[in-house]
């Protein structure tokens, strides 16, 4: 795949975007990143699982369903902007790496200025949503999170752990489902927030390793390059760390062991990752980082099932 064709390089062969989105449309879908769904799976999880944990607080049988619908619009919404905005700051660091050189803004598909007008679009959709929790404690914690998105893009050429940033901003929506529930934070969300930065740093250091030699010419830093061969050792104390902090949060609310059950088998698949990590396969550096959805679909599973629990009486 190249920009012969109009394709991005490490993109999905055969997505729905190159075979039924109207041609118009691909450059944009492609700048939001809609051909490669994990970054949406990675951004929403976070939200779904802070509604989760609210609806074991409450006693609920089921998170508030009307709050994870929105979730999931401002997900997709507030992810596509994060890969337009960071595209348009990056677009010359893209032009000079293999993997991203085919992307829209440095392929030439898409211009600056049509990348911003549809970045400014993106943003009012995210802002619609916000606006639909109805409750201003959330509005605030959202909005909140702007600035640090504002700032992940420039942490690579001044810190080896822009990954940190990242995982500040991508955690964000641990927070946000509570504090949509309740209309405050408590430890509880704050305990799932810290794990959440953990278990993000984690994965975007087995993502970063597919970069790490461009990385290096081209002068911008990453955990990746600052971890090295000693990535294995440093990546499990992450996600053990992430396992630990999410326990506590659990435990904080007398949780029903089917939610220790479903944190088990998450840490699980976690210590299959560092396992099976091989720094100097950037394929296999991929798939582990995009099964990091299923990780977080199984704590996911494991937290509904404990609102199930608690509110049938069962726990």
């Amino acid at each position: 795949m190249s920009a012969a064709d109009g394709r991005v390089a490490d993109a999905v062969r055969g997505s729905w975007v190159d075979t039924l989105a109207p041609p118009g449309w691909r450059p944009y879908l492609r700048l939001a990143r809609a051909d490669r769904p994990i970054g949406f799976w990675l951004l929403v999880l976070p939200c779904w699982w802070s509604s989760a944990l609210a609806a074991i607080a409450m006693g609920q049988p089921l998170p508030n369903l009307w709050h994870m619908a929105l979730f999931a619009i401002g997900a997709i919404a507030m992810r596509g902007a994060g890969c337009t905005y960071n595209d348009l700051v990056d677009r010359d660091i893209d032009a000079m790496v293999e993997r991203t050189r085919s992307r829209p803004l440095p392929s030439g598909q898409v211009t600056a200025r049509q990348a911003r007008l549809f970045l400014v679009a993106q943003v009012v959709v995210g802002a619609l949503v916000l606006l639909a929790l109805a409750d201003p404690f959330a509005w605030m914690v959202g909005i909140a999170s702007l600035a640090i998105v504002a700032i992940y893009p420039f942490m690579k050429r001044i810190t080896s752990w822009p990954q940190s940033v990242l995982g500040l901003a991508f955690s964000w929506g641990a927070l946000m489902g509570w504090a949509a529930a309740f209309g405050r934070l408590d430890p509880p969300a704050l305990l799932l927030y810290a794990g959440s930065i953990l278990w993000v740093i984690g994965y975007d250091t087995i993502y970063a390793h597919q970069d790490r030699e461009d990385d290096a010419i081209v002068g911008v830093r990453s955990t990746a390059l600052l971890f090295g061969e000693r990535t294995r050792p440093i990546l499990a104390a992450f996600y053990a760390g992430a396992s630990l902090l999410f326990a506590v949060a659990l435990w904080s609310l007398g949780a029903p062991l089917v939610a220790y059950a479903g944190l088990a088998a998450f840490a699980a698949h976690l210590v299959w990752q560092v396992g099976r990590l091989d720094i100097a396969d950037p394929d296999l550096c991929l798939r582990l980082f995009k099964s990091n959805q299923y990780a977080g679909l199984i704590l996911l599973a494991g937290l509904v099932a404990a609102s199930l629990v608690r509110a049938f009486g069962f726990g």
